[in-house]
């Protein structure tokens, strides 16, 4: 008995060994990014993979925050988020609800249609998306790109808010309706607040993809530069013959930041609503 303890004890240790070194490998860019913000371009090119610099550069991000701009794009990038996020969360719960706890007519063929979306590429859809916010009048401007940020099909959070709403006890419905709560008061007051691992899980997934976005914002602001996200003021770093990669690595850091603090702070119900989905 003594023996296979130790073998299993071994066993575990050796595991946790092979993680921690997956662990280290799979965060070392994202440190080196760090590092690398505080380097001059010289060290930057000259000093490989250390990550320690010789001096700390604070001016790095002064330029990023000032020169290139990225205060302005900074808080672009926060309204867009924000909008966006806030009508996926809406529009995906909702209609996640009317799937979810309601049979009618051409159910499956809708969620049929809604996940074959999945399988079509992002660009395919740019011309007609790109046409019908230019018709709407909202080209060159910041409500175009969430617009155009939010209208796409996001069948991972359909699919998620049904699966979660399905698995509800009616129940709940019946007692609502007893007191009186229409289709609209039972949603928003009963149903959507048990479904906040869902929310959390749908917010932090649509920030990150809103945050880091790229080709919607660059198609969007093309002719006003000041309406830039952060994924395309990192152009503000190229120039025609060189590129101040210093600079680049303290504006990346900077957009770091708000995933990071978002993820921190909403990490549990992420991790409830993706087990809950799964379950």
């Amino acid at each position: 008995m003594m023996e296979k303890n130790k073998k299993r004890r071994a066993l575990v240790l050796l595991v946790h060994l092979l993680l921690t070194g997956c662990g280290i490998i799979w965060i070392y860019p994202f440190l080196w990014m760090i590092t690398a913000s505080f380097k001059t371009n010289r060290e930057y090119i000259s000093s490989g993979i250390s990550l320690w610099p010789e001096t700390f550069q604070l001016d790095n991000y002064k330029r990023a925050w000032e020169t290139a701009h990225f205060s302005v794009y900074f808080w672009n990038t926060v309204l867009v988020t924000v909008a966006v996020v806030f009508i996926v969360i809406a529009v995906c719960s909702m209609t996640g609800y009317a799937v979810g706890r309601y049979r009618f007519r051409g159910r499956t063929l809708f969620i049929s249609a809604v996940t074959a979306t999945m399988f079509m590429p992002k660009g395919y859809t740019i011309i007609p998306v790109y046409t019908l916010v230019n018709q709407l009048g909202l080209n060159n401007s910041l409500w175009g790109v969430i617009l155009a940020e939010a209208g796409g099909a996001h069948v991972l959070f359909i699919l998620l808010f049904v699966a979660y709403f399905r698995s509800l006890p009616k129940e709940l419905e019946e007692s609502a309706e007893m007191d009186g709560s229409g289709f609209v008061r039972t949603f928003v007051q009963i149903m959507l607040p048990l479904a906040r691992p869902i929310v959390a899980t749908t917010a932090i997934m649509q920030f990150m993809f809103t945050w880091n976005a790229f080709l919607m914002p660059l198609v969007f602001t093309l002719g006003k530069p000041d309406l830039r996200t952060l994924g395309v003021g990192m152009f503000q770093f190229v120039g025609e013959h060189t590129m101040d990669w210093t600079g680049m690595a303290a504006a990346a850091s900077i957009s770091l930041i708000p995933i990071l603090a978002v993820f921190i702070v909403l990490q549990k119900h992420f991790i409830e609503g993706v087990a809950g989905a799964v379950k």
